[in-house]
């Protein structure tokens, strides 16, 4: 199939692009710069989301549209409300429009857990306007979709505000790892190349039109997943910092809400330790590359 994937030079999108190239797929990547990931066989369009003629284009010859696009972390989209509802549901609508017009067989957009949570704010704001905004596309011009809420990512090519990434680098450069939260904190953290074999799940017939939850296998106190940090990292400090936050859930971002999303397992498991080596190895080139 053909498919075009908007953001699919960052830390999800790139892994993603990966798995479908790997699947046979001719791959569009539409982002506002280039990707340093990118495979030969992979097309890339740079350009921004809220370019409509440019959008239209190319979504126009596409069988599949995938948005990964958008302000990702929680505090930039509260720091800059007005730049998060133009690049994220106007984007989104743009976005959708486009595959209307082009009759594209399936939308996949990229959501979150925070999105009927009463953390997150504005980045949760954004988030269910943009799955409003798709589920209303399916009923009222039949565009078939399917909405991925994604759980605590941590990988390689991880954002340099992602979590996990910011512990590893603490433990790598100044020994210490200092939370904003609390050490019996839960997360279902899910390594991204499991996402992103999972994301390509959900391209067949029985996932059309459904809210899957991609968190992973194991729920992690935080204390147990930093204290692994420590000890393959050789031992460091680790200090918590009591938050009171509207970023920050202390065990489930879930709130009622009649929306229920399908949660998605995958059999093939990353395991959290190999997982976390691979990133800290990945940290370890990075900062020593710095101080070359």
């Amino acid at each position: 199939m053909k498919v075009v994937v908007f953001g699919g030079s960052g830390f999800l999108g790139s892994h993603v692009c990966d798995k479908l190239s790997d699947a046979g797929h001719d791959i569009t990547i539409y982002d506002i710069e280039e990707s340093i990931y990118r495979t030969p066989e992979q097309k890339i369009i740079i350009g921004n989301v809220l370019d409509e003629e440019k959008v239209r284009q190319v979504v126009a010859d596409k069988d599949v549209v995938f948005n990964f696009s958008g302000l990702s972390d929680i505090e930039t989209n509260t720091k800059r409300p007005v730049d998060a509802v133009k690049t994220n549901v106007l984007g989104n609508s743009i976005l959708l429009e486009a595959a209307r017009s082009a009759d594209i067989k399936r939308y996949v957009f990229a959501s979150s857990a925070y999105v009927f949570s009463g953390s997150g704010i504005i980045y949760r704001s954004c988030k269910r306007a943009c799955e409003d905004f798709i589920e209303d596309y399916r009923k009222a011009f039949g565009l078939e979709y399917t909405i991925l809420r994604y759980g605590s990512l941590y990988g390689p090519r991880s954002d340099k505000k992602n979590s996990i990434y910011c512990y590893i680098k603490q433990a790598v450069e100044q020994r210490k790892i200092t939370c904003n939260g609390y050490p019996d904190d839960i997360r279902e953290y899910i390594h991204v190349e499991e996402a992103a074999l999972m994301t390509l799940e959900i391209l067949g017939s029985q996932y059309a039109n459904q809210n899957i939850i991609l968190t992973g296998k194991e729920t992690f106190k935080v204390a147990d997943f930093l204290n692994m940090i420590s000890e393959i990292s050789g031992g460091v400090d680790i200090e918590y910092r009591k938050i009171d936050s509207p970023f920050h859930y202390k065990i489930t971002p879930y709130t009622f809400s009649p929306k229920i999303g399908k949660k998605l397992v995958n059999n093939l498991y990353m395991d959290i330790g190999q997982g976390l080596l691979q990133l800290m190895d990945d940290v370890f080139r990075e900062v020593k590359g710095k101080k070359k």
